[in-house]
């Protein structure tokens, strides 16, 4: 038992320290995270003043981080592995040779093509591809036996510090390795990812999407296009204009795989077959542009494609030297950067659709780009856990526990602008990230079934529980649940207010996790400030009349709801009223500020009287919890307590102190969320600063308290 509440507590603190660390811009794309605490340039310094080249501990060239299964230490597949650094392999090793291509990923003896597919698609994209491989790393200048990479990691950019020291076996690199004999970029940044990852044998299968997001931060779909959506020209537009990355391939048929087995042929390398319009099986394309012409009076829609091989291109309509060209405005036709024998080729849009099997969309995040003139996401992300027993409900399937895992709520204000479109409609993209689970591979554990739902919820703010969820269905969900670090998918619902359910398949199935949304409009709610020309005539009268009395504010209700049991507010209850609506320091209520004040009360007034169930003028502790959650503040059974404690008098709370409660969890969520300006859920204030959050003479104290905000309430109550 100590050692799991000393593994708890660590949890805690490692948590509340990762989010200070996000709330201060840790974890940007201008200011990675340290993996293992390590600082390249200061590392690098110390090196070069001792003379001695790097030896990174934390992946030592040891057998442990070459893997734990195949490549255990002491396997078949490790006997003999030496490592070695390319000053030792090569007389003139160099970091990269003529930019870096897609031939210099070359696989080694490691199942991870998936890996290298990717990398072999940042190289088309130089921006990115420098995001990934900082500049300034090489074996000439400065030379200390360390290199750095960056990578995006569940919500955050990460830098990560290697040695150069490398698995070598008969005198040739285990791992990727370049055409160039003496270039040793690729093989660097695989060791990169694999001491992220925990060991090299843990990159062992994958998809090309999982490395997209590693290197962009982005967010990745897929479209099977024989079952396309009717919008996916619409699609793969927005797409385009946010500057995601896109591919396209065609799948080998089952027959021609088996034939190459058939004739002893290399399956893994020679997948490729071309088609009779040179298009080729088994490989990967980019999608680079969009475009409509004019032809023969109808709009016609067009893709470009490219093929990294250069060369090898479509030779059906619309290709380089297809008819079809001739029969639009020589205008136009320059306008569409006509090149020939460059592997980009132009085709018309329903042939991508018949032609081809699959399209993969990276949707870049505003983190990933650079280029403020590319439209792009709004961006939403969420920090969450399953743990068992609390938070691992499992999916629906599963009724009695499925309302106990994490709820988020979102709101979409704005529908698309498609004018095409009759149907009114928010587009966004769902994505749910596993974190971390390939480092656990080495205890025997992979990738959890996850997935999610949304549910339609109008303006509750309260974790919803059982009843709600056995009584209303889905409104949309994840397409399947699936053993994939991401599952995501694309949806489109009216405006509205929706709570999104992440879970694992089964309960009791423990996991951090990272739930991105994101949107193409606004989704989160503005507020809508009340001008003096909004408030009418009567309600100018009344607050003339009140504000000419010495105790005006505590006769409101005594003017408003004869019916309602009460003397008026207390004299505390004005002053803390005073006190949440006064903007302007003052220590008075204007008529603006009279009129929101006004406003608020009368909603709690129905609140108050929905949970009254016996009209005694009273609720109970029970109640008064029901009718809290309802006014909008989610409390732990803690902070529950403390309020009963502090506004019930026999255990009853009448109207006078519900209405007090509300002002001041409204003013400490409001002065909380002053302190939480990156909205962590974490805030970071001196005694100085709570002692003016209290209203008190400050006290002079160095030293600084982090509060989460149920502590920071406490601490006020």
């Amino acid at each position: 038992l100590p050692g799991q509440l000393a593994g708890f507590a660590f949890w805690i603190s490692a948590s509340i320290y990762a989010n200070r660390l996000r709330a201060e811009g840790m974890g940007s794309k201008d200011q990675a995270v340290h993996f293992a605490g390590q600082d390249y340039e200061a590392l690098k310094q110390e090196c070069l003043e001792s003379g001695c080249l790097f030896e990174d501990p934390y992946f030592p060239a040891e057998p442990p981080s070459l893997g734990f299964k195949e490549l255990a230490p002491y396997s078949s597949k490790t006997k003999d592995v030496e490592w070695m650094r390319p000053t030792e392999l090569t007389q003139d090793p160099q970091f990269i040779v003529g930019g870096a291509t897609r031939t210099d990923i070359c696989q080694g003896a490691l199942g991870d093509c998936w890996l290298l597919a990717a990398i072999a698609s940042l190289t088309l994209n130089e921006k990115l591809l420098h995001r990934v491989v900082p500049h300034g790393q090489s074996f000439q200048d400065d030379y200390a036996g360390i290199f750095h990479f960056q990578f995006w990691q569940f919500g955050e950019w990460v830098d990560v510090v290697i040695d150069d020291r490398l698995p070598v076996k008969d005198g040739e690199l285990m791992f990727v390795h370049s055409a160039e004999g003496n270039e040793f970029w690729s093989a660097l940044l695989e060791k990169a990812y694999a001491k992220l990852n925990g060991s090299y044998e843990a990159l062992s299968g994958g998809s090309t999407t999982e490395g997209f997001e590693d290197f962009t931060g982005g967010v990745s779909e897929m479209y099977e296009l024989r079952r396309a959506p009717r919008d996916l020209y619409r699609i793969i537009g927005k797409a385009l204009e946010r500057g995601s990355l896109l591919g396209c391939s065609i799948d080998v048929s089952a027959e021609y795989i088996l034939l190459k087995a058939l004739l002893f042929l290399s399956i893994a390398f020679d997948m490729e077959a071309v088609t009779f319009k040179k298009l080729v099986k088994g490989h990967a394309y980019s999608v680079t542009g969009l475009k409509e012409v004019n032809f023969h009076g109808n709009n016609e829609r067009l893709i470009r494609i490219r093929n990294p091989w250069g060369q090898v291109e479509w030779t059906g309509a619309w290709s380089d030297n297809s008819p079809e060209w001739d029969q639009i405005d020589p205008s136009e036709r320059e306008d569409l950067h006509l090149q020939m024998e460059d592997g980009e080729f132009w085709m018309s849009f329903s042939d991508f659709i018949r032609q081809f099997s699959r399209l993969e969309i990276c949707n870049l995040t505003p983190d990933a780009l650079s280029d403020d003139s590319l439209s792009h996401w709004n961006t939403i992300k969420f920090y969450g856990t399953w743990r068992r027993g609390s938070t691992a409900g499992g999916c629906r399937n599963h009724p009695n526990t499925f309302w106990i895992n994490p709820q988020y709520k979102i709101t979409l204000l704005e529908e698309d602008d498609d004018p095409e479109d009759d149907e009114v409609a928010c587009s966004f993209l769902v994505a749910l990230m596993q974190k971390d689970r390939r480092r656990y591979r080495r205890q025997g554990q992979d990738m959890h079934t996850i997935g999610f739902a949304l549910y339609e919820v109008g303006c509750q703010n309260v974790h919803l529980k059982k009843n709600f969820f056995l009584s209303h269905s889905s409104c949309a969900r994840s397409e399947t649940f699936i053993n994939l670090r991401e599952v995501s998918t694309r949806l489109r619902l009216p405006p509205g207010e929706y709570l999104i359910v992440p879970s694992t398949f089964e309960p009791s199935k423990e996991a951090d996790f990272v739930l991105r949304v994101f949107t193409e409009k606004q989704s989160e709610t503005e507020y809508e400030e009340i001008t003096e020309d909004d408030i009418d005539d009567s309600f100018k009268a009344m607050f003339a009349q009140l504000a000419g009395e010495v105790d005006g504010l505590k006769k409101v209700f005594i003017i408003s709801d004869k019916d309602l049991k009460t003397d008026g507010f207390s004299m505390e209850s004005c002053r803390t009223m005073v006190n949440l609506m006064d903007k302007d320091g003052s220590a008075r209520l204007g008529l603006v500020e009279f009129q929101i004040l006004w406003n608020k009360i009368r909603k709690w007034l129905v609140i108050f009287r929905q949970f009254d169930l016996d009209k005694s003028g009273a609720m109970s502790s029970y109640e008064m919890r029901l009718a809290v959650e309802a006014a909008g503040f989610k409390l732990n059974n803690r902070l529950n307590q403390i309020l009963v404690a502090r506004y019930a008098e026999n255990e009853m709370i009448d109207f006078d102190n519900f209405i007090c409660c509300l002002v001041k969890l409204e003013a400490m969520f409001r002065s909380f969320r002053d302190f939480d300006k990156a909205g962590s859920g974490e805030a970071e204030m001196n005694l100085t600063e709570v002692s003016s959050v209290l209203k008190r003479k400050s006290i002079q104290y160095p030293f600084v308290k982090l509060f989460c905000l149920s502590n920071f309430i406490c601490y006020l109550a």
